[in-house]
């Protein structure tokens, strides 16, 4: 698929959902993450959830996505952190 091809229009706010276990520094860590590949993105708009018995923890950033490679590479990095469960 060629960007002409591509769905997304970009740039454009994108909002990436990850979850993972419930245990200190992993919020930090993934804020890190998402910092590499958007280094425009605001922490302080991170949407936190805790699972109903606070076993997992949900976050949702929403960067400044201007290219698939952009996405594709912080979507792999996130996947292989070893807190994270799954990345929508």
């Amino acid at each position: 698929m060629t960007a002409a091809e591509s769905l997304i229009d970009y740039p454009c706010a994108f909002p990436i959902k990850v979850m993972g276990r419930t245990e200190p520094g992993f919020a930090q860590a993934i804020v890190e993450l998402v910092r590499r590949h958007a280094p425009d993105f605001d922490p302080d708009s991170v949407e936190m959830r805790l699972s109903k018995q606070n076993r997992y923890l949900s976050l949702t950033c929403t960067v400044r996505a201007t290219s698939r490679e952009q996405l594709d590479a912080l979507y792999r990095e996130l996947c292989d952190h070893p807190s994270v469960v799954m990345v929508l």
